[in-house]
């Protein structure tokens, strides 16, 4: 009999709000890396549109395509058999008119193995999220920080208009989004927000009273270059493992210890 656990559907990840069960929610990029994350038993991946900046090296991530989302969302929702696995709606791909977002997340859904896509945007993407859960396509909302309005908030700031953040995450809850990730906001009115939705709240740097925390992976294993985010904790140094042991290699090439016997032919 199989050890992998029954697969967290989209009706499970919202009855664990209820039942008063933390949630945890890592990001992965392709199939090596997420099929560890879900074997250690997250309940949800997350295909982040962050991947422009850990993966490709950009400066922010408005430079995620459609494409390039789907092309590792298919290698993530490949691996995942317990995890749900949700895809970032990149920019500005849910933004083009309601029946353009309905195909670009469809496609999303047709082209991968994946169960959920996660949108950016409360009271001003209603008519989006309904549309989207509508047409049969679960919506994870996503207010305070905006990464992709990163241009309008004037930087990656701690979000504090409660009035604001409140109405966004009540519009999402209401419109039919399944969860809702508060991102940067004070740890109050983050708990205010919890409390006051019926769907699961998912922080990252939104304080320890959400019903969940997500953290990107690279900022976790150490792999992050430069600043690591303050709401971000390192759980391991993986890059300075791989320097090292990538150093270990090329001294052994040159000093012609490898390979060695155990590692060649006759």
């Amino acid at each position: 009999m199989s050890s992998v656990p029954s697969r967290i559907t989209v009706p499970k990840f919202v009855a664990m709000k209820a039942a008063g069960r933390k949630i945890t929610v890592l990001t992965a990029y392709d199939y090596p890396t997420a099929r560890l994350v879900d074997a250690a038993g997250v309940e949800a991946i997350l295909v982040g549109d962050s991947l422009a900046m850990v993966v490709q090296g950009h400066a922010s991530t408005l430079r995620a395509t459609l494409d390039e989302m789907i092309y590792h969302a298919e290698m993530v929702g490949r691996a995942a058999e317990h995890a749900l696995v949700i895809v970032d709606m990149p920019f500005p791909s849910f933004l083009v008119g309601k029946y353009k977002a309905i195909e670009n997340a469809a496609r999303v859904l047709k082209e991968t193995s994946c169960q959920a896509v996660k949108l950016e945007g409360g009271v001003d993407q209603v008519e989006v999220i309904e549309a989207l859960v509508s047409a049969g396509i679960p919506v994870m909302a996503h207010v305070g920080l905006r990464p992709q309005s990163v241009h309008r908030q004037g930087g990656y700031r701690v979000q504090r208009d409660r009035e604001q953040l409140l109405a966004d995450a009540q519009a999402a809850d209401r419109a039919g989004a399944f969860s809702i990730v508060l991102e940067c906001i004070p740890a109050d009115i983050a708990r205010e927000i919890t409390a006051a939705v019926s769907i699961p709240t998912i922080g990252i740097g939104a304080g320890a009273d959400c019903d969940g925390q997500v953290l990107v992976l690279h900022d976790l294993l150490g792999l992050t270059a430069g600043h690591r985010p303050r709401h971000a904790k390192a759980y391991a140094d993986l890059g300075t493992t791989i320097t090292d042991a990538v150093a270990r290699y090329r001294d052994e090439v040159r000093e012609g210890v490898f390979p060695s016997e155990e590692q060649s032919f006759r």
